[in-house]
């Protein structure tokens, strides 16, 4: 197994052989291995995590949420890809929408995808009763769950969103202020909820009792969701996009996911020789921060609904291009970006996309789960932000999506990612598998909106060129690429190398050491010499590896 014995982590490697499940929140984790101790497999273990995820951290995941995963299927020896985004209502104008409502409130929500996501995953390859698995979680809600430091300072950080809901205030401020560390959160009107989708599956949900509640509770907040959004959605089943990289296959998911802005990154430093990137080394972190750059301008261009946008994905990850591309770094010189999404008003000295060869044209949570038969999942799902919307919808005790905030709606430009009736928004996650040799080798992921695909970049790079196990590559400092030169960099980076790094160019801006800036990720790594799963878990917020 990889072992690069200079990095410090500190928390161990969790190591078993029957099953793994890493996820933001110890109490969800329980409930997966609950299922893959009951003789589930690692699908029904990730809707047992999912569930559980709901109640215990309702600010970053949940049935009013959005999602995507990798689904290694062994039986059929591929990976496939569930796509669960979410679309925007059919009466989503781009004339409606400004910058400050699609960030929150009742029209920020897109169609939620959660719920399809997770019981076509269970339809399709699960084994055990739906409600045998949504049992941890409705316990958790019904009975409550001793409140984290974490889950009390995000609740009470995100008051000024979810404070102006009476439906809101009613479960996370029921005593008038937000829970402290240690108290009890009780949600019985989302136990409610889950056993009512545990019993009834997707009809109740887009098309029963809880749809008519959800279209209700939007239409008395000037919403625009109906009964047909809802009845109409379905997730989807697609094929994972992928390159090589250094003799490891990389899969990652396809737009409308950023995964191709992962698979660019990497492609883009796979043409550097190892003796050129020496881990931590300051002409490494510029090669990585450029790299990002160039693959965040080449998203920023072309990411948005491929339904009604041609997203060059084959173009961007040739040969060729990134070779042109890498050719752009001056090691010399920071680059600078327009930003996080397309900006009409940026500078005239940012970064323009490559010229592809015309020939080619053709608040988030993460999890992984392993089984002993060789299935492993890897889902990110979000809200968008802290508590979504901010609205708990009627008395469901269900938290809505902010998602809409990911779109564009400059009104002078017809942007790739504009937003539009029933459009798919071009968002964040990018949830990896990686093989070796033929067998599954790693499962990685992280929320972090725009950072994620940068932060999933590093981390793999840390495991496949610096021989990190999965632990240290999640611990290990990072960085996120901002607007213009700006670079947020974690404080355990070495004064001297942020030092050179600023004198390159780059506007290092110094985090904490230990940032949720730059994500909060999962992994599992596989051994099959030793048939031995190797789970990690992220320090940076509430997440824990359990194998069995």
């Amino acid at each position: 197994m990889n072992q690069n014995t200079s990095v410090q982590s500190h928390r161990p490697v969790v190591m078993s052989t029957r099953g793994m499940v890493a996820s933001a929140h110890p109490l969800a984790s329980i409930a997966g291995l609950r299922a893959l101790m009951d003789g589930g497999n690692a699908f029904d273990a990730t809707v047992a995590t999912v569930a559980a995820l709901n109640v215990v951290e309702p600010y970053m995941s949940g049935m009013g949420g959005v999602g995507c995963l990798l689904a290694y299927v062994a039986k059929e020896k591929r990976t496939r890809v569930l796509n669960f985004t979410g679309r925007a209502p059919a009466a989503a104008e781009p004339s409606l929408f400004t910058n400050e409502n699609k960030e929150s409130g009742i029209l920020s929500v897109l169609v939620p995808g959660n719920v399809a996501g997770w019981l076509t995953l269970h339809k399709t390859y699960g084994g055990l009763e739906l409600e045998r698995l949504f049992q941890p979680a409705i316990t958790y809600a019904e009975e409550g769950f001793p409140v984290t430091h974490l889950n009390s300072h995000l609740i009470a950080d995100g008051q000024t969103r979810w404070s102006a809901y009476p439906s809101s205030n009613k479960i996370l401020a029921p005593h008038g202020k937000a829970p402290e560390p240690g108290e009890k959160l009780l949600q019985p009107q989302l136990a409610d909820s889950l056993r009512k989708v545990a019993k009834g599956g997707k009809e109740v949900f887009y098309k029963g009792e809880l749809a008519q509640r959800i279209v209700e509770g939007s239409k008395d907040l000037g919403g625009l969701l109906t009964e047909e959004d809802l009845s109409d959605y379905d997730a989807w089943w697609e094929e994972p996009i992928e390159i090589n990289y250094r003799g490891y296959r990389v899969l990652s998911t396809p737009p409308n996911s950023d995964g191709f802005q992962l698979l660019e990154t990497l492609k883009i430093l796979e043409g550097f020789a190892p003796s050129e990137l020496a881990y931590g080394s300051a002409d490494t972190l510029h090669r990585q921060i450029e790299a990002t750059r160039l693959a965040i301008t080449d998203r920023i261009e072309y990411a948005g609904d491929p339904n009604h946008a041609f997203i060059p994905v084959t173009g961007l990850l040739s040969d060729s291009y990134v070779a042109d591309q890498r050719s752009r770094i001056d090691m010399a010189r920071a680059s600078a970006v327009q930003g996080e999404q397309y900006n009409p008003h940026a500078s005239k000295d940012i970064l323009l996309p490559g010229r592809i060869d015309p020939a080619l044209l053709g608040s988030t949570t993460h999890l992984a789960v392993a089984d002993s038969e060789g299935n492993v999942v890897t889902l990110t799902q979000s809200l968008g932000s802290g508590f979504g919307s901010g609205i708990a919808i009627g008395d469901t005790g269900i938290f809505l999506n902010n998602v809409a905030n990911w779109f564009d709606i400059s009104p002078e430009n017809d942007v790739p990612n504009k937003i539009g009736p029933r459009r798919l928004v071009d968002w964040c996650p990018t949830p990896a598998q990686v093989f070796k040799d033929g067998d599954f080798f790693l499962s990685i992921g992280t929320p972090g909106s725009y950072g994620i695909a940068q932060t999933s970049a590093q981390m793999l790079m840390n495991v496949l060129d610096f021989g990190m196990n999965v632990q240290q590559a999640i611990e290990a400092p990072r960085f996120k690429c901002i607007a213009g030169r700006a670079v947020e960099m974690e404080s355990r980076f070495s004064p001297e190398v942020l030092a050179e790094l600023a004198g390159r160019g780059h506007d290092v801006e110094v985090l904490e050491p230990w940032s949720r800036v730059v994500g909060g990720a999962q992994g599992i790594m596989v051994d099959h010499s030793n048939g031995v799963l190797s789970g990690g878990a992220d320090p940076r917020r509430d997440g824990y590896a359990i194998g069995w």
